[in-house]
């Protein structure tokens, strides 16, 4: 367990070994009465991590608990060691879905943005398209310009999404667009945040709206395409001031390779279903870790019990 800096963080560890460790550590090693995979699975419960928060010495920097106070941590647990060892099999086998999950869903993420790559590099092709690529500015493809407002005109209960600087969507009462468009901030996050709509909307006075596509541009496309690669041209072609900035030319400028218009409608909806895939996978990666601490938290104070047969 840590004991300075990062308080409370336990890793589980079963086999015999020669070992020193370092002086951060705090090894915990259960005596007769306790089931070692219990003690482990009790260590990730809010209530032991507090308890050892409260215990820790505030004034110290970086955090620390000293090794006395750890002992004098409380741990709740049932007196048989037969319910000790079934709650700790349950509560870490769902750890465990949890761990999968999650690893899924960076193999997931690793393969959309590979993907991605690919498609939108033209080093693979979706079967039946062979039509050839052409280079465009994005001055040349849409309209770009900045929107009017600023952040002090946000509602948080408006009609309408309000883009600013940040990847997060304001609300506001009013709108000034409806359309389809790119929203990219020119401050903040530079060439990290991209917003797509297709509706009523507002936008903030330092976040640039691309729209108003040319015949033969599919917004959609243009899109993902500025996702994947718009980044590193707009590190390159910002401002160097007090804040980092974009100017009108840094879009303008921008060259798109764009293949015909169906295969720009085609890789966008294959890169959207691979997004949605992923979302879905997280959203449920997140469900799954929000049921599991609410049944940690049952088994581990008691208040929910699993039948076991007790050791007489």
């Amino acid at each position: 367990m840590t004991r300075i800096g990062s308080l409370a963080d336990t890793k589980y560890l079963d086999w015999d070994v020669d070992a020193s460790i370092y002086v951060s550590l705090a090894l915990l090693r259960p005596g007769k009465k306790v089931d070692g995979r219990y003690l482990y699975a009790y260590t990730k419960s809010r209530q032991f991590i507090k308890a050892v928060e409260d215990r820790s010495l505030l004034w110290a920097i970086p955090k620390k608990i000293n090794m006395g106070d750890i002992a004098h941590v409380p741990i709740a647990l049932p007196i048989d060691i037969t319910e000790q060892r079934a709650v700790a099999e349950a509560i870490l086998r769902v750890e465990k879905e949890i761990t999968d999950l999650g690893a899924l869903a960076v193999k997931k993420r690793f393969v959309r943005s590979a993907l991605s790559q690919q498609l939108l590099s033209g080093s693979a092709r979706l079967h039946g398209f062979d039509g050839a690529w052409y280079s465009h500015s994005l001055g040349d493809l849409a309209r770009i310009k900045t929107g009017s407002k600023n952040n002090q005109d946000k509602i948080t209960s408006g009609r309408y999404p309000f883009f600013v600087r940040s990847a997060t969507v304001e609300r506001i009462d009013s709108y000034s667009y409806d359309c389809e468009a790119i929203l990219i901030p020119g401050e903040g996050g530079i060439g990290s945040i991209f917003h797509y709509v297709n509706g009523k909307f507002e936008v903030h006075q330092r976040v640039y709206k691309i729209s108003d596509f040319r015949t033969g541009v599919h917004g959609r496309f243009i899109y993902h395409y500025m996702r994947q690669f718009f980044g590193a041209h707009a590190m390159e072609n910002s401002v160097k001031a007090t804040v980092d900035s974009l100017r009108l030319p840094t879009f303008k400028n921008f060259h798109i390779n764009l293949p015909p218009i169906e295969e720009q409608v085609a890789i966008a909806a294959a890169l959207d279903d691979a997004e949605a895939v992923l979302i879905a996978l997280e959203a449920c990666s997140v469900k799954t870790h929000e049921l599991a601490s609410g049944v940690m938290q049952e088994l581990l104070t008691g208040r929910s019990r699993l039948p076991v047969e007790v050791a007489s």
